[in-house]
């Protein structure tokens, strides 16, 4: 399922694609806005989405085997909720 295909979801209860866009479009503004500060979301029954940090490492290019040296950084994780994995299994 793509962006498209939510909105359209959330639209057939809403009665309104606009304010489907518009709300799925805020959600994801504020999940942005909130790992960007370092904070932790939690949606219980759905999962949790917070940052992790990866260390600085050196790894190797694939094509000519040479040593690089990757930075430090941070990347997004999401944790699923047990309702969600009780409901995929």
């Amino acid at each position: 399922m793509n962006k498209n295909e939510l909105i359209t979801a959330m639209a057939e209860a809403l009665n309104n694609k606009k304010d489907a866009e518009s709300a799925l479009n805020c959600l994801l503004d504020a999940i942005s806005a909130a790992l960007i500060r370092g904070d932790k979301i939690t949606l219980p029954g759905l999962g949790t989405f917070k940052v992790s940090k990866r260390r600085a490492r050196s790894g190797r290019n694939p094509r000519t085997g040479e040593v690089i040296n990757i930075k430090a950084h941070n990347v997004p994780h999401f944790a699923p909720g047990k309702r969600l994995k009780d409901a995929i299994s």
